[in-house]
């Protein structure tokens, strides 16, 4: 049987055990070695990969993303429901909501953003997120009840360190509504693989100089681990409802990079 979605676990989401029948693949790449969970729910084959490693060793500045969605690709994923936790900027967006985020502003340093290594590829980017997976989790979020915002921009920093006040009264004023250290490469990395790729993300806390309080990752992983069954409950409902085999524009661009054909 094909393995037609992945799910890609943020912090706080590393547990495959929604899957039953699972074994371990190892994928070699261009870019080193991968290491996922394969198994099986509600009839689908799905890839389960924990993002910072399954003991949360990997920083966000540090994760082999070029490797990462490659190894998915060369599995024949066509579909990526990818977690994270986020902080946010717009007080509309409450810990413990979920946004279904449309956009992103990037502000990483020093990853690599490109499977481009010859030739010049001009990758369309006016829609990062999968709008086929984007309206699965809405719908899937609204069957469950939960608090959720159909839009969003999500901010890429470079991390590891949380963001300064200032920066983050910068990143109001250009639109940001929630911080990240994950988002990119990683979608960008997935559009040019011609792969489907959706971002849960659950706020965590409020930003810096936002919050009352002086940020801390324990904070982030105990809001995550309060609210996990509500995060596997909606990716387990978006399993089901997916078409793992729809057709859409995000798997045939005008430029990709030939490499990943």
């Amino acid at each position: 049987m094909s393995i037609n979605i992945a799910i890609i676990g943020g912090t706080g989401v590393y547990d495959p055990n929604i899957l039953t029948d699972i074994t371990e693949e190892k994928v070699d790449t261009p870019y080193g070695s991968i290491k996922v969970k394969v198994g099986s729910y509600q009839g689908k084959r799905v890839a389960f990969m924990a993002r910072h490693g399954e003991n949360h060793s990997v920083a966000p500045h540090l994760i082999n993303y070029r490797a990462n969605i490659w190894g998915l690709h060369l599995l024949g994923v066509k579909n990526i429901f990818a977690t994270a936790a986020v902080g946010s900027i717009n007080t509309d967006m409450k810990p413990k909501d979920f946004v279904f985020i449309d956009q992103f502003l990037d502000f990483t340093k020093n990853r690599p953003q490109t499977f481009v290594e010859q030739g010049v590829i001009h990758l369309d980017m006016t829609t990062p997120y999968c709008p086929r997976l984007r309206q699965v989790l809405i719908d899937a979020a609204e069957k469950m009840g939960l608090p959720y915002h159909q839009t969003g921009t999500y901010v890429c920093m470079e991390g590891p360190r949380f963001e300064t006040p200032a920066e983050i009264r910068m990143l109001r004023q250009l639109g940001g509504d929630v911080v990240g250290m994950t988002s990119v490469p990683e979608v960008v990395l997935a559009r040019e693989a011609e792969m489907c790729y959706a971002t849960i993300v659950m706020v965590t806390n409020f930003a810096a100089g936002i919050s009352l309080n002086s940020l801390s990752h324990q904070e982030v992983v105990g809001v995550m681990n309060e609210n996990v069954q509500n995060f596997r409950g909606l990716v387990m409902e978006a399993i089901t409802a997916v078409d793992e085999q729809a057709d859409c524009g995000c798997q045939h661009l005008p430029e990709s990079p030939s490499a990943v054909k």
